[in-house]
């Protein structure tokens, strides 16, 4: 066989990702839940039929499902092999969404399909939705308060939800008799099954034109450059071991913060991750099971070398010791629906604070960390059904050696947006009275951070419960090389008139909310970068001319003092603040 040119190798690295992008819009257009049709909570990807190993991911699907997915596949095979699983057939579909078999929380639903190419299995196509309400004890599935993974919802070992192509009707009844709005279900089942179709009918288009023993050489040959190219970056980075921490505002259930500790070792071209020193298993939700953990220390070093091409080649020169006997590898049945939208970005934010000493032109601050979830459940006497609405929003992201953070960036882990307001508000018995810019959350730096996202919804009609499982309430995104803190995420709920703030500051579940009654969010603001005594005073007064900060904030974290009406800077006065 000839060797594979460059050309063909190219368009065979675009046909792939092609294929999981096709997957991916195919997910969100069909979908009926907002969290995957509006707000694209999914992910899409090819993985090898011998491990379950990354081949590609499509662009717009989460990050954290990067890593996720081909351990969630791989385990597929195993159990398989080893007759724990039934062995697949053409047009079968498993479903999983249990997190010890290399998983995330509950509510995201695995499905996983073998593709055949001449009665052999050539690849699995597998992805992952969120459904908003998997069961468990309070709607939507984030149970702040759980002290066992049985609390959060129904776990499903790997299972054939589709066999030779027909939806199981028993399993789909089990599945339905354990959630809440079964009813809307089966519009997200289909449209990820369908997903997973338009993958296969693109995939097998791609080896009737090219051959499958030139697609075999092509994936193994990006496999390889991944690899390469990941280890020449890395060996750009001074030797050295470099630490940090970061934490969590509490587990929900024990109101005290938890430590990730971490130690990146850099020797040749390999980086080496260790989280000991980190705190003891939780006794709330805030755990995280080891896929997610490794999956997001791929995603944050993906955010610091976005230029390496996405396949398990990327991740070979990354060694993450296992964290045994900490909150980072948690065993059954430790809760866990915190994990992926919570913890895993608290993991991602060690890692920049570590890696930023050794690369502070390309790492930022810390980024709000927190997909915000709020969940509500309830009863529209209106339409005469019951609903769970899933919000998500994004905050500010951190400074860099560059320019200033993103203002209300998605979630670290994620590709995801909020759900546009006027599609929640059709959906659901609410209104948004607020949804804005938290104007002066970013954290002062040379290059400050990016805002954060404020809003307020109420509660129109009937009875509801409202959940919170977020973070970054007690501690703000870490500034770096001298930049402060954002503002930290809040939570305030008015409950006939009168304000509730959860003692946990970021969490609680099953608050009681009656018509009329609001909840009102601040997500955080971004890490600063550099010293804010150092930002350029024209940028601080363009800032306060833009209303980001006050001109009493503007001499209080930039050192810069304006004139009375705050439209020009008194040069004199911000020379003497500034020098001390």
């Amino acid at each position: 066989m000839p060797k594979l040119d460059a050309i063909t190798l190219s368009v065979l690295q675009a046909a792939l990702q092609q294929v999981c992008d096709e997957m991916d819009l195919t997910f969100s257009r069909a979908a009926f839940s907002p969290v995957i049709a509006e707000a694209n909570d999914r992910s899409d990807g090819i993985y090898s039929a011998v491990d379950g190993s990354l081949i590609a991911q499509g662009s717009q699907g989460l990050p954290v499902f990067v890593g996720v997915m081909q351990y969630s596949t791989k385990t597929v095979i195993e159990m398989i092999a080893d007759g724990r699983c039934l062995a697949p057939e053409p047009g079968d579909i498993y479903i999983v969404n249990d997190p010890y078999l290399g998983g995330t929380h509950l509510m995201d639903v695995r499905f996983a399909m073998p593709v055949y190419r001449d009665g052999k299995i050539f690849c699995w196509l597998s992805n992952t939705g969120h459904w908003p309400d998997i069961g468990g004890s309070v709607p939507g599935g984030f149970s702040a308060s759980a002290t066992a993974v049985e609390q959060e919802g129904l776990r499903l070992p790997p299972v054939k939800l589709f066999k030779k192509g027909v939806l199981d009707a028993e399993i789909y009844a089990i599945i339905c008799s354990n959630i809440r709005v079964a009813d809307q279900r089966i519009g997200d089942i289909r449209a990820q099954a369908a997903a997973l179709l338009i993958g296969q009918d693109r995939l097998n288009g791609i080896l009737d034109r090219y051959g499958d023993e030139t697609v075999v050489e092509a994936i193994a040959e990006l496999r390889r450059r991944a690899a390469e190219q990941m280890r020449a970056n890395i060996a750009a980075i001074p030797d050295g071991t470099y630490h940090s921490k970061a934490f969590v505002d509490s587990d929900g259930v024990v109101n005290e913060p938890l430590t990730i500790a971490l130690a990146v070792e850099k020797q040749g071209d390999t980086l080496t991750f260790d989280f000991a020193g980190s705190s003891r298993p939780c006794t709330g939700p805030m755990n995280s099971v080891l896929a997610t953990t490794l999956s997001s220390v791929y995603l944050a070093m993906r955010h610091i070398f976005p230029d390496v091409p996405i396949s398990a080649g990327a991740f070979e020169p990354l060694i993450v010791k296992r964290p045994e006997g900490t909150f980072l590898d948690a065993k059954y049945p430790r809760p866990v629906s915190g994990c992926a939208a919570e913890v895993s970005q608290r993991i991602a934010e060690a890692v920049f604070a570590a890696m930023v000493q050794a690369l502070p032109d390309k790492v930022t601050a810390a980024p709000a960390g927190s997909s915000g979830n709020f969940a509500l459940g309830g009863n529209d006497p209106a339409r005469g059904r019951d609903y769970v609405m899933y919000q998500i929003s994004g905050g500010g992201y951190g400074g860099n050696s560059g320019h200033d953070g993103l203002t209300n960036g998605c979630s670290t882990i994620g590709i995801s947006k909020s759900p546009p307001v006027e599609i929640m508000e059709q959906a659901f018995p609410v209104l948004y009275r607020h949804y804005a810019l938290r104007e002066g959350s970013g954290g002062a730096g040379k290059h400050r951070g990016g805002f954060g996202l404020a809003y307020e919804v109420e509660i129109l009609r009937g009875d509801a419960r409202a959940s919170f499982v977020m973070d970054h309430g007690r501690f703000g995104p870490q500034g770096a090389l001298g930049g402060k803190d954002g503002e930290p995420n809040s939570v305030t709920v008015f409950r006939g008139g009168v304000e509730h703030v959860p003692p946990h500051l970021s969490k609680e579940q099953d608050i009681p909310l009656k018509a009329g009654d609001r909840v009102r969010v601040g997500t955080p603001g971004g890490g600063g970068y550099g010293d804010p005594l150092e930002r350029d005073a024209n940028l601080v007064l363009r800032d306060v001319a833009l209303g980001y900060y006050t001109s009493e904030e503007a001499s209080e974290k930039f050192g810069v003092v304006l004139s009375a009406g705050g439209l020009t800077i008194d040069r004199k006065a911000t020379d003497r603040q500034r020098a001390g």
